[in-house]
């Protein structure tokens, strides 16, 4: 589980990048229990939070090494395969490219 340091950095981001984009806490809900919502949005949503951790360009085009470098140290091993393997999924915009990524790396490992 994420430590507390961890909980709170992720809290500070979601906040964030709720305000910056407007969408609505049930929809984030949803997409973490896998179903994503057709939603600007969250797409945008996405593309922040990659975007604060310096995971993604301006172009919408994933870091996969940073990605990587930030998952918590029980996940490397099993989310490095999962990153590397959707790499960047391009979409209409970068923020479509946050989500489909996003979606990609859901739907290869549900856990």
């Amino acid at each position: 589980s994420l430590t507390e340091e961890m909980q709170e950095l992720a809290d500070t981001l979601h906040n964030t990048c709720v305000d910056e984009t407007g969408v609505g806490e049930d929809v984030i809900e949803n997409a973490r229990k896998g179903s994503f919502a057709d939603d600007d949005k969250l797409r945008c949503y996405m593309k922040c939070l990659m975007d604060q951790m310096a995971c993604i360009d301006e172009d919408g085009i994933i870091d996969v090494d940073a990605t990587i470098a930030v998952l918590p140290e029980e996940y490397q091993e099993k989310g490095e395969n999962i990153i590397r393997k959707c790499g960047t999924k391009v979409g209409a915009n970068p923020c479509d490219n946050a989500y489909l990524t996003n979606k990609c790396w859901y739907e290869t490992d549900p856990d």
